[in-house]
């Protein structure tokens, strides 16, 4: 491909799919995606295998409603969540959203891990689609002060890893906790926004909101150097300076 068919193709808006999970590296490369371009639908995949090496998984089944709040379509696809093999589903359900939504690219949150974008560049070039990783190699502790800074409101629902502990769960991403990670991160070697896995997260409220979510009811699950937040109850409340919705509620 020539330099004048280069220049055609990026010239246009292009059409977006986002690999969605709700939680802030997605909701925040959506948020960067939509500077620029236009996105058609949001991609959320639904491990069975909580320990998935590809997908997010804590409260996962709250991505549609935080789809909602952003007010964009949301495509859900179920995967077994084998390795390797949950790459083909992966595959399947990219497929369904260029028929669906015709998209012409993937947004990803991928921030440092090879393994996970790797794999999703292999598939988006076998589609002939263009793949956008608007968070790659970002300084985490920048990155995470920027979240706070646009007006991003986010909450640890999983802690994977020593020393992190039970008082996370539930907490929300503010200065204190950012120099907490990073005081953690000097010391143990952890990556402070969980690109190692050592922490998953869920998005509240945004710029890019329409609504906010409320949490009504969670439980805090911890063992060992394992925690979750399971989310029982949430529901959408209105934002001020924005049309009143009907308020929806997952239970």
């Amino acid at each position: 491909m020539n330099i004048f068919l280069i220049n055609a193709r990026f010239a246009h808006i292009m059409n977006l799919g986002v690999l969605f999970s709700g939680g802030k590296d997605s909701v925040f490369a959506c948020y960067r995606a939509m500077e620029k371009e236009d996105v058609k639908c949001l991609i959320t995949l639904i491990s069975e295998n909580e320990e998935s090496y590809m997908f997010h998984t804590p409260n996962i089944g709250l991505a549609e409603l935080v789809a909602s709040a952003i007010g964009i379509d949301i495509l859900k696809w179920r995967t077994p969540g084998v390795e390797e093999m949950e790459l083909e589903d992966l595959r399947d359900a990219i497929i369904e959203a260029r028929r669906l939504y015709g998209i012409e690219g993937i947004v990803t949150g991928a921030i440092e891990s090879v393994y996970q974008s790797s794999r999703i560049q292999r598939i988006c070039s076998e589609l002939d689609l263009w793949c956008f990783n608007p968070l790659w190699q970002i300084d985490q502790l920048d990155y995470l002060k920027m979240l706070i800074a646009h007006g991003f409101r986010v909450i640890v629902t999983g802690v994977f890893a020593y020393p992190l502990d039970e008082s996370f769960l539930g907490a929300e991403i503010d200065d204190g906790m950012i120099a907490k990670l990073e005081m953690l991160q000097k010391r143990y070697g952890i990556s402070p926004s969980g690109e190692g896995g050592e922490l998953e997260t869920l998005v509240l409220d945004g710029p890019i909101f329409r609504r906010r979510l409320e949490v009504l009811r969670a439980a805090r699950l911890f063992s060992g150097n394992r925690g979750r937040y399971v989310i029982e109850s949430a529901r959408l409340a209105e934002k001020p300076g924005h049309p009143n919705n009907r308020v929806a509620q997952r239970s």
